[in-house]
């Protein structure tokens, strides 16, 4: 077992805020990656500010931002969508489990299918 599978991840809303934590300590937005989508953090639909927390919580687990940038967009709609209500906790093993059960592809649907319809010419 990985050290960061139990860690605890915590999101809370407050009126118009949204904080999260990482074993009790503000996880860091990590502004400074600007190919994210610089928002504040969020969740329960597929946005900015739920990329930017799906970013910065992959950078954390992982420890790699390229890793992290491969990957936050579908964790994002996998997992950070899919967050109810104004409270939630995520342990590091479940951000794991995640991880290896969601396929990358390195391309958008769009250009694979070019790449499909160019190979039935």
């Amino acid at each position: 077992m990985r050290s960061l599978d139990v860690a605890v991840y915590r999101g809370k809303r407050d009126q118009n805020t949204c904080s999260v934590t990482v074993d009790g300590k503000p996880l860091d937005r990590r502004l400074d990656v600007v190919s994210v989508p610089i928002a504040d953090f969020e969740w329960g639909y597929k946005g900015g500010g739920p990329g930017r927390l799906a970013f910065a919580l992959l950078a954390h687990y992982l420890g790699d931002d390229k890793k992290a940038l491969m990957s936050y967009r579908s964790f994002r709609d996998n997992v950070i969508a899919e967050l109810k209500g104004d409270d939630w906790t995520l342990t590091g093993a479940h951000v794991g489990s995640s991880l290896a059960a969601s396929v990358e592809v390195s391309m958008t649907l769009n250009e694979l299918l070019d790449k499909v319809r160019k190979r039935g010419m």
